[in-house]
């Protein structure tokens, strides 16, 4: 009898326990093909809200739906069998209260079986993160620049650039790691206020445009794989994926107009009938 090896998925004892350890390595995920992936490479998976931008071309993550969230995370978690997965809670999804964003993560925990909430973390949002992890809901937080205030900061913005800016983020860092989450990710700031905000929070901080000083690093994988022309200055392009695909289609257009792409009679060799 054949003896399987049993795949354990991450557990949130385990990203914690990564503080001042090695590299958290995380990647965004929307769908099973790409989760099956990234799945042996990351200790993290984020189904995050920027599938408005990357794959439903929104202009930005506040149109961003509950119901959407649910449908890739289900994808992702079908996708993957050992990186720990997390779920963005979309746009209007938790800041009226906190049995509000109780009711909504455990709709989306429920759902998509995922192991984690993330909540976009303004000062504001630590009584909804201690309301959740009370109730048995992980919770992952996200501070610096928060694409979901995007109207109201007028723009993806950098922050820290002022002392009351940098003062702010950290703010939110220790507020949220207070209120209990588990992990931060830190956007859009200086080397120095990313480690600052590491040094001052006891759970690992997971970078995305906020240097080497973080206790991990995530990109929007699309971002990393070189899907788009446009990329924010701080991704670092590991592929050109846009070029593979163009090239791709190009030689398939090629393909069919010269006719040299196959078709049914050449794959299927049946004798004509009656003979």
């Amino acid at each position: 009898m054949s003896q399987q090896k049993q795949i354990r998925r991450k557990t949130v004892r385990d990203i914690a326990s990564a503080k001042s350890g090695d590299p958290l390595v995380c990647l965004t995920a929307y769908s099973a093909p790409m989760a099956e992936l990234l799945d042996p490479y990351c200790d993290i998976l984020l189904v995050g809200d920027s599938v408005g931008m990357v794959v439903h071309g929104l202009p930005s993550t506040v149109g961003v739906t509950l119901e959407m969230m649910i449908l890739h995370g289900q994808a992702v978690m079908r996708g993957s069998e050992q990186a720990f997965v997390v779920v963005d809670m979309p746009f209007g999804s938790y800041e009226t209260n906190a049995d509000q964003a109780f009711l909504n993560a455990a709709r989306l925990m429920s759902e998509v079986g995922c192991q984690a909430v993330k909540i976009e973390s303004g000062t504001y949002a630590s009584h909804q993160i201690a309301h959740l992890v009370a109730r048995g809901v992980p919770v992952m937080g996200h501070v610096g620049l928060r694409p979901q205030a995007v109207h109201l900061e007028g723009g993806f913005r950098t922050k820290g650039r002022t002392e009351a800016g940098w003062q702010k983020a950290l703010d939110e860092a220790k507020a949220a790691a207070d209120a209990g989450a588990f992990a931060l990710v830190v956007e859009g700031v200086s080397e120095d206020l990313a480690e600052e905000i590491t040094n001052s929070v006891p759970c690992p901080t997971i970078g995305i445009g906020a240097s080497a000083k973080c206790d991990g690093q995530i990109l929007v994988t699309e971002d990393m794989l070189g899907l788009f022309d446009w990329t924010p200055k701080f991704v670092r392009k590991f592929g050109q994926m846009r070029g593979d695909i163009q090239h791709a289609v190009e030689a398939y257009q090629s393909a069919v107009q010269s006719r040299t792409f196959p078709g049914s009679a050449e794959i299927y060799k049946y004798p004509k009938p009656g003979s």
